[in-house]
């Protein structure tokens, strides 16, 4: 009979997975990380990197090339089907979408990622499950991480099939396993003398798995005398014998989308197909999103354009007690808001996609405050947009279209952006990323101090050696540039956020040190403390791309120099709010307050203030279903968009 996979792992093992597979050095510099140590390392992004003029132009031409197409799709037909028809994806195929930064020498398009990033902006404009399609098929699908650690036959053997639009997808999560890969269950075991391994196992919400041709397989190889074992990447067949596409998933939005439940079951695999080394495939996954992860605040900053457009238009032609409704103050306020995100969000991604391109920073915390601050506002903005909108904002743009009116989808847009604070590390998971990697320096030096399981003379010990940073580092935090009224003046009237992003950047680094010394080893623990400090840096960051974007543009002699000034002046104005709020709730909020609330209500304290309403979900099946070990009984619903491109891949 077969058995249920599950595997427990504790919490110190699931944190020294996460350990052993981060990247520990940091060889270039990193701009937000320096920022959380209280150091604004303006010359890091200013004067603000642009893409090559061969890059810019290669890109133009491109999207000349892609947006004729684009306009040729009709979105309402995916969100009514929920399905994207196969015309749409061969022609996204025939204009090299699926090898966007793919080579020129393995046939992609070789565009950069800043221009990768403009692609998928006017692709997900179209229809949100396009971008999706393909950003899962190549931030993380096989294209990525074989640019990062494949070999050269790897690279040779399924580059150019992936180019030629051979769909790929990513399998990491299972049902009882979401951001603790330490607990997997999926076993790649090696077989036939070590010259292959044989998968087993189920990954749940494999985006693309319904067609895709190609799959990275994350799986546990057992460790074994000649094999080293660990979380592993391979590249896999999709209609490799064994593998059972089972359910495809439904979900609130993204309608689109191609998401299932994959089976494997003594799928056999050649070693040459292993991406890497045993052990590694979690570390090549985690290095893939430092890049990868923009393809999401690409997609947010496409919505909130769209966005600003429409709130636009809208509250320019309806009129309400005589005026239009953007003139009222409580609708302009939204328009505002929407207005100068926008500009931020757009500055954000492109200093971000360029200091990728350029390769001369490190990037991991300036793409993960990207996408965590870019999924969180573009949400808001649509909300706000669904505000203007009133009642036709909560309509559907079908409804809103048979009755004759402009079938404007704000309600789509809400659905379709949800997930982006979820995917690829929910907002929770991405604020506990950024802050260990923002505490690198304090970990290096404080050591065995904020270790829970270190003894009282180790600790001793680490305070002597944490001494001698502290002493040189902490001075440093209390006078800096930000309070000099003569610095930054080159940047006009943005000179005055530049001194308040310095002296905010140093005032939170004094409030994290504070909080080490408060809480030592607890720290990590005090979850929401260190997710305001992020927030924090997420805000300054945004701040600091929208000032030097400007600054750019007025050097450049651009025509809307003076209005980007004008956006980047009013967004750096709405996020000092936000900043002084949030060091506010530093110290003073109900965190404490709220932890006993919570312990009252998962022991049962407060289920009488359920009564009075019957639950539908009730006796519908497991919270989470278990899988077991063996053939799937199920019928195969993998259906490739395009035939295979196995027959004439490049050798």
């Amino acid at each position: 009979m077969a058995t249920a996979a599950k595997v427990d792992a504790t919490e110190e093992q699931a944190r020294a997975l996460v350990e052993e597979s981060r990247e520990t050095s940091w060889a270039k510099p990193s701009f937000a990380k320096e920022m959380f140590l209280g150091r604004f390392r303006l010359d890091l992004i200013h004067p603000y990197p642009e893409p090559s003029p061969e890059d810019a132009a290669r890109t133009e031409a491109y999207l000349a090339r892609l947006r004729p197409f684009c306009e040729s799709i009709d979105g309402a037909v995916i969100e009514a089907e929920g399905r994207i028809p196969d015309e749409y994806v061969k022609g996204l195929a025939e204009l090299g979408c699926f090898g966007l930064k793919i080579p020129e020498s393995f046939g992609g398009q070789g565009l950069s990622q800043f221009g990768y990033n403009r692609a998928l902006m006017l692709v997900g404009s179209a229809h949100p499950s396009l971008g999706v399609l393909l950003s899962a098929h190549q931030s993380i699908g096989v294209p990525e991480p074989l640019k990062l650690a494949g070999t050269a036959e790897q690279k040779a053997e399924f580059l150019p099939r992936c180019a030629a639009g051979a769909v790929s997808a990513f399998l990491l999560t299972e049902p009882d396993v979401g951001s603790d890969p330490a607990r997997m269950a999926s076993t790649a075991t090696p077989v036939d003398d070590g010259t292959a391994y044989e998968l087993n196992g189920v990954k749940l919400w494999t985006t693309n798995g319904v067609v895709a041709e190609l799959l990275v397989v994350m799986a546990r190889v057992p460790k074994s005398e000649g094999h080293r074992g660990g979380i592993s990447a391979f590249v896999v067949e999709a209609d490799s014998p064994g593998i059972t596409v089972e359910r495809r998933n439904a979900f609130m939005g993204l309608r689109g989308i191609e998401n299932g439940v994959t089976r494997m079951h003594n799928v056999r695999v050649p070693r040459a197909n292993l991406i890497g080394r045993e052990g590694d495939g979690l570390k090549i996954a985690l290095t893939t999103l430092n890049a990868g992860r923009l393809a999401i605040p690409a997609l947010c900053t496409a919505s909130a354009k769209w966005s600003l457009k429409i709130a636009r238009e809208w509250s320019t032609e309806r009129v309400q007690w005589g005026r239009p409704v953007g003139e009222h103050e409580a609708v302009g306020q939204k328009i505002s808001f929407i207005a100068a995100t926008t500009y931020a969000l757009e500055a954000a991604l492109d200093l971000s996609a360029a200091m990728c391109d350029e390769a001369r920073n490190d990037i991991r915390i300036e793409a993960a405050l990207a996408k965590l601050w870019a999924s969180e506002m573009s949400c808001t903005i649509a909300d706000e947009l669904v505000q203007i909108r009133g009642g036709r904002g909560y309509e559907t743009a079908a409804s809103l279209a048979a009755r004759g009116e402009r079938a404007v989808g704000a309600e789509q847009l809400v659905r379709d952006l949800r997930i982006n604070r979820i995917f690829e590390g929910s907002s929770e998971i991405m604020r506990l990323l950024i802050a260990r990697e923002m505490a690198d320096a304090h970990m290096a030096a404080a050591g065995a101090l904020v270790d829970r399981n270190a003894e009282l003379k180790d600790k001793a010990k680490a305070a002597v050696g944490a001494t001698g940073f502290y002493a040189k580092w902490f001075p440093q935090l209390a006078v800096g540039s930000g309070t000099v009224p003569a610095t930054y003046t080159e940047f006009g009237s943005l000179a005055k956020h530049l001194r308040f992003i310095e002296r905010s950047s140093r005032k939170q680094a004094r409030s994290l040190m504070y909080a080490m010394g408060r809480w030592q080893a607890k720290l990590e623990y005090k979850q929401n403390f260190l997710g305001r400090i992020v927030d924090i840096g997420a805000e300054l960051f945004a701040m600091s791309a929208a000032c030097v974007r400007a600054h750019a543009l007025h050097a450049a002699g651009a025509p809307e120099a003076n209005a980007a000034a004008e956006l980047a002046d009013a967004f750096c104005k709405q996020a000092r709010v936000r900043v002084r709020s949030l060091f506010d709730r530093l110290w003073d909020n109900t965190d404490d307050d709220d932890r006993a609330l919570t312990r009252g209500v998962l022991t049962g304290r407060y289920t009488w203030l359920e009564e009075g309403v019957f639950d539908p979900s009730e006796g519908t099946g497991p919270w989470i279903a278990e899988w077991q070990v063996g053939p799937s009984t199920e019928e195969n619903l993998l259906r490739p968009f395009l035939p295979s491109t196995r027959s004439t891949a490049t050798p």
